[in-house]
Parts: C-alpha cells; structure tokens; sequence
C-alpha cells in the first residue's frame, strides 16, 4: 500500500516539477531565444535590404553615366555640323572635309565620324580605308534625314564594323569562355559589336543634304568602364575586403568589364547566368539581388539596354562582394548567441533555485494527499518550513483533512442508518407495487366496458336518424292524403328503403371494426345522381332549419363504389353540415372531375356556412368516437365514411375555419 502511495505521488509529484522548472526556464530557454530569433530575421531582412538600395543607387549612376555618354555624342556631333568651320571646310572639298573629320574624331575621343548622302554613298570620312557604301538603314539616320539629330546604341555585325574600320572589327572580336551557370551555347566567339553613334543633318556646299554620323564601339572600350566603377565605388565606400565591379553586356556576354577571371586577367567573354538572362533580357525586368559573377557571389544589379529598334541588345551591371557583408552578418549573429549563452549560463541556476523552494514543499503536499486518497486519513504534510502562501495551504490542508476525518465517522454512522430506511421503504413500495396492478387490471375492465357502451350509443345514434324519416314520412300521410293510400305511394317505398338502411347500419358497424371482413359488391354510378338520391332523406331536417341548397353538378365521370356507401357517406355529411347551421344557412353540393397525378377522378364537396371548427378540432374529426355533440352523437359517423372512402382508394378531407363554416372534399378515382 505504502508503494502504490508513493508511486501515485510520484507522478504529480514529478509533474509539479517539470511544471514548475518549465515556469521557471521558459522566459530564458524558449521566449528570450524565438525573440531573439525574430529579431535577428527582421534585422537580415533590413540589412538585405539595405544591400540591395545601395546596388540599385550604384545602378543608377552608371545609368547616369551611360546616358552621359550618348549624350555628349550627340552634342559633340551636332556642334560640329553646325560649326562655321564646318561650313567652310565643307566648301574647300573632299580632302579638308576628311582632315577636319579625323581631328575631331581624335579630338572627341570618337572611334569613327563621317558623312554620308541619304542613300548611304560616303562623302567624306576621319578614318582611312572605309568603305564607299555604308548602311543607310538605321533608325538615327531616318531621324536626321527628317531633320532631327538623334543618338543611341546599336548593334553592328562584323561586315558593318568592317566597312567603318577593320580594327574595330577586330576589336569587337571575343572568344567566348565557358561560364557556369550560364546558358549553354554552341558559339565560340562573339563578334559582333556594342556601338554608340550620333547623326545630324548637314548641308554641302552644292546644297545638297547629307548625314554627318559619329561615334564609338564599347567592345573592350575599359575606359568606359573603368570610369564607371570609379564614379559608383570610390575608395572607402566598401567595407574592406569587399570590391565593386561594373560590365556592359552584348546580349549574355561581358564586352567590358572590371570583373576579374583571375589575377591580372579581365572576365571578357564570360557570360551571363541563366536566371538573370532570363529576367532582364527576356522579360526586361531590373535584376536586384544576389548574383553569381564569374566565380563568386554578388550583390548585383542588372538592367536592360535597348537599342534604337526597340530591342533588348545588352546589359548593364554594377554589384560588390556579398562575402564580406555575410561574414559581417554571420560575425553579429555569433556575438549576439554567445552573449545570451553566457547570460543564461549565469541566471538559469539562479532561476533553479527559487524554483526548487517552490516545488520541494508542494511535493510534500501532494505525497499527503495520495496517502489520503490511498486510505489512510491520519496522514499529515507537517511544517514545511515556509512562511508564504504554500506554508499556509499546507497547514490549511491539514486542518481539512481532520475535519474530513470526523466527517468520515459521521457519514458511516448516517448510511448505517439510511440502508435501514431504504428496507423499511422498499417493502412498502413492493406493497403498493401490488396494489397498483390490480387496480390497472380494474382500470382496464372499465375501459373495455365503456367501449362497448360508447359502440351501442352510436349503433342506436345512426338507427335513430332512419326512424325519424319514417316517422316524418307517417307524418306526411296522415296530414296531407289521410285515407287515401294511393296519394303516398312514394313514401311508403321511403319507408321500404329506411327500414332496409337500418340493417345496413349495423353492418356498417361491424365493417368499421373489420373492414375487410364486409366489402359489399361495387357499382359504377354518377355522383350527382347519388346526391339527388339523398336529398329527399334529409328534406325534413333541411326545411325545419330553413338552409338553402345549392347544387352544381359538373361531373361527368363515374365513380366505382357500393351505392349504399356512397348515399350513407354524403348523407352523414349532410346531416353533419346541416347540425352546423341551428339558425339556418346555404348547403353547397357540388361535384366535378378532377385529376390527382396520373390518376382520373371525381370530386365531391359538401360546404355549410356554420359556425366552423378550429385547426385542433378538425385535427380530430376522423377520429373514432370523437364528437362535439355530447349528448347527441357518438364520434362514428365520420371515421365510418373515412373508411368506407378509403377502402374504394379515395380520400376525404376537411377545410375549416371558426365563423367560416366548413368544406368536406371526397376524392374518389373514376371507374376503370
């Protein structure tokens, strides 16, 4: 017993205490460290970010600067063409129109100027040995043959670059180095080149219009370069070990570049990785990300170039080492880890403490309250040596438990008495038990009884209606014709007709008790016809009332059902309709074909203008033995004609309101 006491405590026990440690650690081990963690998230996504502004800054210089530079050309051109020196050079012929168009060539750091007609026949040039015919094509020189100077960056193919200079295509030319992660390709050099050329209108001194054309070819042109990366990343704008670059791109490749492919070499002829291809080329998106460059991570920034067509034909980029600033970050991350290490290395047995003073006096507590539970009430916690609230729980518990004890011996005591109680107790029950069955079986007797006698009141009720035709008809005979037999022929075959009906009440009795014992034989009748039957039954009961009788007969389908049923169904409601209406009224008959479904039939509606029943009432009109005549009617007559209409596969309803008068409704399907 003393083992099960301790197992038992030792579980709460060793629950209380990991609970307790847990409410002690978790500030430290588990919130500190996710808030920590969430800080250090939010301050990497900052410090992302603040990468990628500065890329996307570095980008716009060198945007800046491009854009400078096409600039320049076009005004260095546009000048040149409008120079009076121009003018009279342009009158002394070829020779010193070629000599003034190569020294502002030099002069203007051009790699090519020259003026051509419309139609693309070269007038004079500043560089030797180029060809007679140039291209004529070009978007620029459709705009100065309008009348417009225009610049922009092209892309020539080496015949073109051929025909202004053989050195540029020389220069132009590129063996293409195997990249990773670029797209794979089956070129091995790229010798087309990247060309920034300016065209203004001009005049000769025949007067005739010519296009004055300048420009240079960026292929392997480092100056450009060079003076980029020096205006985006002077020295000291990088934290030490990181390094900026710039490149401009031919479609994928590097045409001019910083970007080292190893010591003392330039990466000309790298290519491009397929993810940036793919943003900035294919879908002319701004590259702002991490990249890899060559052989190395990035902080990178691309965008497209676009040349005078409209097509993306190139690549801007500028970026700078990633690895010193992940370094950095991973060096914050580190200090930030062992400082809480350290922190939580000095707290947590302090926090272990407190805890255990916590713990220690409520395991005591709880090993009190197993050996309580395990049976023995005598046992006690004890001083616990704690003067807080678990010092005076302890001292309270114990106290409970003395009271527990002596209320223990007082509920022994009371069940000892209580069970004697409940003996006394359940043999009088069992006595009354007794007394109750045979009074249900008396119960049961009555009810049988009154039965019987609520059947006899309504076979007398519906042999008393046929005797008072009788009579009424005796009546008739003895007042109008006297002596004269032969005046009251038809109401001595009423008589016939009555007395035969009251036979046919008795049946209809027995076939309410057993309808399928007693189907008398079936006819096919008219319903109207029925109804002009029943009329004469009832004259007496509808001419001491004073009710109007309103027929509309519009049936013309037969019905198959037992003549007799028929009559007795729409009589009984008559009768019913006209005891609805002591103060007189209009009975409605009306009869007309109607369709339920698939299935043909006749309707049959027999309406008073009484005083109506309420929804509860006529709830309970179909059922046996239910009336509202008391003393007069025994509840039969409408549960016999429900049956009756029923077993011929009809139905009979009724619609009521109180005040309104009611509308009984048989439906009875036409004979086959």
């Amino acid at each position: 017993m003393a083992e099960a006491a301790e197992t038992a405590a030792g579980r709460p026990a060793r629950s209380v205490r990991y609970r307790l440690l847990a409410i002690a650690l978790l500030p430290m081990l588990v919130i500190l460290p996710l808030l920590l963690a969430v800080t250090i998230y939010r301050w990497d996504t900052k410090f992302n970010a603040a990468l990628i502004s500065k890329v996307n800054g570095d980008l716009t210089i060198a945007h800046q600067y491009l854009a400078r530079i096409l600039e320049n050309t076009g005004e260095h051109i546009v000048a040149l063409g409008a120079s009076v020196r121009f003018r009279d050079v342009a009158a002394e012929g070829q020779p010193a129109l070629d000599r003034l168009l190569g020294e502002s060539r030099e002069r203007l750091d051009l790699d090519f100027l020259y003026m051509i007609t419309p139609d693309g026949q070269l007038v004079a040039s500043g560089t030797p040995n180029m060809a007679a015919q140039l291209r004529s094509d070009w978007p620029i020189l459709a705009a100065a043959i309008a009348g417009r100077s225009s610049t922009a960056i092209d892309i020539f193919a080496p015949e073109e670059l051929r025909r202004l200079s053989p050195a540029l295509a020389e220069r132009a030319r590129l063996p293409l180095v195997e990249t990773t992660n670029a797209v794979p390709t089956k070129r091995t050099e790229e010798n087309r080149g990247m060309v920034v050329q300016s065209a203004s209108p001009v005049t000769l001194a025949d007067g005739r219009a010519a296009i004055l054309v300048g420009g240079m070819v960026l292929n392997q042109n480092l100056l450009f370069i060079d003076t980029i990366n020096d205006l985006v990343y002077r020295e000291a704008s990088l934290p030490e070990g990181s390094q900026g670059t710039a490149t401009l791109f031919l479609d994928d490749v590097r045409i001019s570049t910083n970007v080292r492919l190893f010591e003392g070499r330039r990466a000309l002829g790298t290519r491009v990785s397929a993810a940036v291809r793919s943003a900035v080329l294919d879908h002319g998106r701004t590259w702002l990300d991490s990249a890899f460059v060559v052989n190395d991570w990035y902080i990178s920034a691309y965008e497209p170039i676009v040349d005078s067509f409209g097509e993306r034909v190139g690549m801007l980029y500028v970026g700078f080492l990633q690895a010193p600033f992940t370094a950095a970050k991973y060096q914050t991350i580190v200090t930030i880890a062992l400082a809480f290490l350290a922190i939580a290395a000095a707290s947590v047995p302090i926090f272990l403490h407190w805890a255990r003073g916590i713990f220690e006096p409520l395991e005591r507590v709880n090993l009190t309250i197993a050996r309580v539970e395990s049976g023995d009430l005598g046992a006690r916690t004890g001083p616990v040596g704690s003067r807080d609230e678990i010092g005076r729980v302890a001292i309270h518990l114990d106290h409970l438990l003395d009271q527990l004890e002596q209320r223990d011996q007082a509920l022994r005591r009371w069940n000892e008495e209580l069970n004697a109680r409940v003996d006394e107790r359940t043999r009088e029950l069992q006595l009354a038990n007794r007394r109750l069955e045979a009074t249900t079986k008396q119960l049961i007797m009555s009810e049988k009884l009154a039965a019987i006698g609520e059947i006899t009141a309504g076979v007398a009720h519906e042999i008393n209606n046929p005797i008072a035709v009788m009579q009424g008809n005796l009546e008739v005979i003895q007042s109008v014709v006297g002596d004269r037999a032969a005046l009251a022929k038809t109401e001595f075959r009423l008589l016939d007709e009555q007395i035969h009906r009251i036979s046919q009440i008795v049946t209809k009795l027995l076939q309410f008790a057993r309808p399928e014992e007693f189907a008398g034989a079936v006819e096919r009748h008219v319903p109207g016809a029925v109804i002009a039957d029943c009329l004469p039954l009832v004259q007496h009961l509808l001419a001491k009332a004073s009710i109007e009788v309103k027929i509309e007969d519009r049936a013309t389908r037969p019905v198959l059902m037992n003549r007799t049923e028929l009559q007795q169904v729409i009589v009984n409601l008559i009768v019913n309709a006209i005891h609805a209406m002591p103060d007189g009224g209009t009975l409605s008959l009306r009869t007309r074909d109607q369709d339920r479904g698939a299935r043909h039939g006749v309707q049959v509606v027999v309406q008073d203008t009484g005083i109506g029943m309420s929804e509860e009432v006529a709830a309970k009109v179909f059922d046996p033995f239910f009336t509202t005549k008391r003393q007069e009617g025994t509840g039969l007559g409408l549960s016999i004609s429900q049956t009756l209409v029923t077993r011929q596969d009809g139905t009979i309803s009724v619609d009521s309101s109180p005040g309104k008068g009611s509308a009984f409704t048989i439906w009875l399907p036409e004979a086959a």
